[in-house]
């Protein structure tokens, strides 16, 4: 009995389905957008950021001009000026600055829904006949505080993802703040879910 040997496949071919073997991989090793809502109620902190970033400013303009009063080599300058003394406190004013805002701030950080999460969500957050009638997609009561609390993604200190916002924090933020912030917490969770990072253009 003859064994039929099979042919081997073309190497074009082969090439063919290594190249969308690649970018298929790509693709999927692609990570869901995030995008961050900074909150902080401290307007000193604030300020004393903006005050320093002036001062900063202010001093290496005055390292610049001293330099080319000296008549030192444009090329030289950048390094002159970043040693000068007043540029190095004034640089290390910043800092401290920086470093007391951003403990006085609170970051929320939200990342999109693959699109059978987002769709379920809909379907269970869907309009009442009033609102449907009115041109809702969702129900204007629930839906809020479930895409928040979805979307909401909690990290502790080593970069691990951990438990987050509930939907029943999310709906205690919503009806404790201002209307403005409130708007701003919902649309930072809805924004990241309508982010395109496709081109779409001309073939």
């Amino acid at each position: 009995m003859t064994t039929r040997k099979t042919a081997a496949p073309p190497a074009a071919a082969v090439a063919k389905d290594a190249h969308w073997a690649a970018k298929m991989a790509r693709l999927r090793a692609r990570k869901l957008p995030e995008s961050t809502l900074s909150i902080c109620d401290e307007e000193d902190a604030k300020n004393a950021v903006t005050d320093a970033a002036l001062e900063l400013a202010k001093a290496r303009a005055a390292a610049m001009d001293e330099c080319a009063k000296m008549a030192i080599r444009e090329d030289q300058r950048d390094a002159l000026v970043a040693s000068n003394p007043e540029v190095v406190a004034a640089d290390a004013t910043l800092t401290r600055a920086q470093d007391a805002l951003a403990e006085a701030t609170v970051t929320l950080t939200f990342r999109a829904l693959p699109r059978p999460v987002w769709e379920q969500l809909l379907r269970d957050h869907a309009p009442t006949e009033v609102q449907g009638d009115r041109g809702m997609e969702y129900n204007v009561d629930t839906f809020p505080a479930a895409l928040i609390s979805a979307c909401h993604v909690e990290r502790d200190a080593t970069g691990a993802e951990v438990e987050g916002m509930s939907v029943a924090d999310a709906q205690e933020l919503l009806d404790s703040w201002p209307d403005t912030e409130a708007k701003a917490l919902f649309t930072g969770a809805l924004v990241v879910n309508q982010t395109l990072r496709a081109d779409l253009g001309k073939g």
